[in-house]
């Protein structure tokens, strides 16, 4: 039995991290704040991240596999290369179901973390049994050593995306996760031993390099799309020019939301549990959609209020409507920022993120924060 000389293309070595990269970081985005949003919207996020990760799972291992370079011919089964994508997806969703449909215990993080683990094993492991015309040879070490390589790197990976739920955690929980889906792949590599087989042992139809490829770059292209677009959601951009200047309405009265109408709360929902919120706690309403998201101190909170409605409550207890999208409590603002025809009011919780004020409001807000005790202007 001939062992063939295997080597590998540095460039596809290289991408297939970048793959893994952009697929880590689009999964676990799309899962940020998922505990604060309708059951529906929960499954919607947890379909696209398991497609996001496990396709990107499955993808980095192909554009490896591409760059794989053997003396001899060998295709694929279609068949088997589909299901191993299919694994890797799936594991990924039950994954995902126990971190948002189940109480968040340690157990459970490292049990999803495992559980992906084995996902990127299942993937990689069926996979390679659809090579045709050659057959790939394993060691206990190999198989053993990657095995311990994934689980622990992905469970490394899922402590530090949820443990607190904050971009930096994401950014490195991406990071780890790559890490442990090209590192168990080159470590199995490593491990494995290749022989020519003469004939094929096919359950579906054979492809070659050149259909794979095909099937690689599509995949490859509907991941990147998607993480450009979750990418947007990470830029805090001034939306202040979106409002027409004809839309003026008189300043509002400078009360402080500490002076509400007796009783008055903010229903909110956090981990799927209702609570209510006192208005002198909330520092930004941001709209939603149809609903708003209610910003604290400490918390970011799913609100089922629409922005028209808590502008109905919340204006007369003293916030200010800073753009047709946000409200904020003038005595959470530190700092009133203007710039031409454009403005910001910053908070002094340094994690929350500014409201724009738009062009018809930035005398009317810079007129009701100079009101304000300790108001900060900057030009």
């Amino acid at each position: 039995m001939d062992i063939l000389q295997a080597d590998h293309d540095a460039l596809l070595v290289i991408m297939s991290g970048v793959v893994a990269l952009v697929a880590g970081f689009t999964g676990l985005s799309l899962t940020r704040d998922l505990s604060r949003k309708p059951v529906l919207q929960r499954q919607i996020s947890i379909a696209l991240a398991s497609i996001a990760l496990g396709g990107g799972i499955w993808s980095m291992h192909f554009v490896a596999m591409l760059g794989l370079e053997l003396p001899v011919l060998f295709y694929y089964d279609a068949a088997i290369t589909l299901v191993s994508a299919l694994t890797a997806i799936l594991i990924v969703g039950a994954a995902l179901l126990l971190l948002h449909f189940v109480k968040r215990t340690a157990l459970v993080i490292t049990a999803a973390g495992g559980l992906v683990g084995v996902g990127i094993l299942g993937m990689h492991y069926i996979g390679m049994a659809g090579l045709q015309l050659c057959r790939p040879i394993y060691t206990p070490f190999g198989i053993i050593f990657s095995s311990v390589v994934a689980i622990c790197l992905c469970i490394a990976a899922f402590w530090i995306a949820y443990g607190r739920r904050q971009n930096r955690n994401i950014v490195l929980g991406t990071i780890c996760f790559a890490v442990a889906v090209v590192s168990v792949h080159f470590l199995a590599m490593a491990g494995t031993s290749f022989v020519a087989v003469p004939s094929r042992n096919e359950f579906g139809p054979t492809m070659s390099n050149e259909v794979l490829a095909l099937g690689v770059i599509l995949s490859s292209f509907v991941l990147f799309g998607t993480f450009l677009w979750v990418s947007v959601t990470y830029l805090v951009g001034d939306q202040g020019d979106a409002e027409p200047i004809a839309q003026t309405e008189p300043a509002p009265a400078p009360d402080t939301p500490e002076r509400a109408p007796r009783g008055l709360q903010v229903p909110c929902e956090r981990d799927g549990t209702r609570v209510f919120i006192s208005p002198a706690d909330v520092a930004l309403v941001r709209a939603d959609g149809h609903y708003t998201q209610i910003y604290t101190e400490q918390d970011r909170l799913f609100c089922v209020w629409p922005i028209t409605e808590a502008a109905k409550r919340l204006v007369p207890a003293g916030f200010l409507q800073t753009h047709r999208s946000y409200l904020v409590n003038p005595g959470k603002v530190s700092r009133f920022e203007r710039e031409k025809d454009k403005g910001r009011c910053i908070f002094a919780a340094y994690e929350l993120p500014p409201a724009p004020v738009s062009r018809s409001k930035l005398k009317i807000i810079q007129d009701a924060l100079s009101a304000q005790p300790g108001a900060v202007h900057a030009g």
